[in-house]
């Protein structure tokens, strides 16, 4: 290959990368890169083609306040941002905010927040009296935020996510069951 042909190729490289980075469609990409609204209720990614999107998770559903068996005095926030299903799986996305007494702070994680145990998050269908439990992958991983190991900072809120056999098309709400903690009733299952 001449000095020509290498300097016109990598020209012709600079000016797409360019464009493209600029937020120039190219012929063919069918549209704008900025981002909007999906009907699905997620949010297309900027600069995305096709479908792809992610779920808007900006305001909760619902949320609650409750005891910690941690420590005396500690608290937990859990707000439930969504329950999105899709094809035969759904996720719900839930934050949850520790509030700990300062001196009990060390090895702050979910496990510890619920009286050391496991979070056993589950979906409860009143519709067909079935409970869902958090599905596991093929190397019978479960299919959420691990428990244990996702380290969690005083006050801070920490994102956490449990996939499920998604409910029937019937099914239009479910209840929440996380930890030891009280019951979410009536949480809408998008789709």
């Amino acid at each position: 290959m001449g000095l020509a042909h290498r300097l016109t190729a990598a020209t012709a490289t600079a000016l797409l990368l360019t464009g493209g980075l600029a937020g120039c469609d190219l012929p063919g990409t069918g549209g704008s890169s900025s981002s909007s609204s999906s009907p699905s209720g997620g949010r297309k990614a900027e600069g995305s083609l096709g479908k792809a999107s992610f779920d808007d998770v900006s305001k909760p559903l619902v949320k609650g306040t409750f005891d910690s068996p941690m420590a005396q005095g500690a608290k937990i926030d859990i707000a439930l941002m969504g329950l999105k299903a899709k094809g035969q799986l759904a996720t719900l996305t839930a934050q949850l905010t520790p509030h700990v007494p300062v001196g009990d702070t060390v090895r702050l994680n979910a496990y510890r927040l619920n009286g050391e145990h496991g979070l056993g998050t589950s979906l409860i269908d009143a519709v067909n009296l079935k409970r869902y439990v958090v599905v596991k992958d093929s190397a019978g991983k479960e299919l959420q935020t691990d428990e244990i190991f996702t380290h969690m900072t005083n006050g801070q809120t920490t994102p956490f996510y449990f996939t499920f056999a998604a409910p029937p098309e019937n099914v239009k709400t479910v209840d929440v069951q996380i930890g030891t903690w009280p019951t979410f009733r009536d949480v809408p299952v998008q789709r």
